[in-house]
């Protein structure tokens, strides 16, 4: 049998690749051979993240062999894993989303309802009395600060801020100013094409027989996002098309404000117009006090379809 392969969601965001790289120190700990991997490119973010501390991003993976043992960091989806995950064999699951999948035999599941896959890691970490060193610490608080827009997201629980605070501690670091630098490297969509924008961070959902891609993208200026709206817009059509699609919402959040608009395309997208009660004017619909796809998009998008 080869390496047991960890990865995480498509389209993977910090928390993803950092789950993936964490998760993969934790089982060398007790001997076992693994692989931190991932399923897709790394964004701006991941990367100040990685060249901060000199780690070489997880090996890219499209697929895995029939048979192939693997460890689901920071997803428990079908739709977000490999394209033949029901031939691979899940060993374990860490996560703190919804749970998607079937498997026909038992395996070791974690999942918690917090704001990341690193408050539920931390725990793994104590409850196996396995140290935490300054590299480690400073990935794990990274992802914390990256899912929770820095502790401003719906999602953020108490838990993550006490495992954040004491993970900065760790890793000698003033969590409020490196966390705003994070951020920030986040926003920076210079180097793309509007085809990676559309899919840096986009996520297939059914609201209830709708189909339906929610992307997302953090800014410092929505303003500036939305200089490229005709781009983004001819780019959205496309994808629709090639994927059937009945709505896309391309959701571009503002990190300094907590605020997002989006920008959203689709037989049925009228959905967005009864979720949040407003109206879509030249396919742009506002979204105040919205920043987490989890919490305040998906549900209330699924109830209104």
């Amino acid at each position: 049998m080869g390496k047991i392969l960890i990865f995480g969601h498509q389209n993977p965001d910090t928390d993803s690749i950092i789950s993936s790289i964490v998760m993969a120190y934790f089982e060398r700990k007790f001997g076992n051979d693994v692989e931190a991997c991932r399923q897709g490119a790394i964004n701006k973010e991941t990367e100040f993240v990685l060249n901060r501390l000199n780690i070489q991003a997880p090996t890219l993976i499209n697929d895995v062999e029939d048979g192939t043992e693997v460890i689901l960091v920071d997803h428990a989806n079908i739709k977000e894993s490999v394209p033949n995950l029901d031939n691979a064999i899940i060993l374990k699951i860490i996560d703190h989303h919804n749970v998607a999948l079937n498997t026909s035999y038992p395996l070791y599941y974690r999942a918690e309802p917090v704001g990341c896959t690193q408050t539920v890691m931390y725990k793994l970490f104590r409850e196996n009395n396995i140290e935490i060193d300054k590299t480690i610490a400073t990935l794990m608080v990274s992802a914390i600060i990256s899912d929770t827009l820095l502790f401003k997201s719906p999602t953020c629980t108490k838990e993550d801020v006490e495992v954040a605070k004491k993970l900065s501690e760790i890793a000698g670091i003033d969590i409020e100013e490196y966390g705003m630098e994070l951020l920030k490297a986040g926003t920076d969509l210079s180097s793309f094409t509007i085809d990676e924008i559309l899919n840096l961070d986009a996520k297939e959902k059914l609201l209830k027989d709708k189909s339906a891609i929610i992307a997302q993208v953090n800014t410092a200026s929505i303003d500036d996002v939305l200089k490229m709206k005709a781009e983004l817009e001819e780019g959205i059509r496309k994808i629709i098309k090639e994927k059937s699609l009945d709505i896309f919402m391309f959701v571009i959040t503002d990190i300094v404000n907590s605020t997002s608009k989006a920008i959203v395309l689709g037989n049925s997208a009228t959905i967005a117009e009864r979720a949040y009660n407003e109206k879509i004017v030249d396919n742009l619909i506002e979204l105040k006090g919205v920043v987490s796809r989890k919490k305040q998009i998906v549900p209330i998008m699924t109830e209104n379809a």
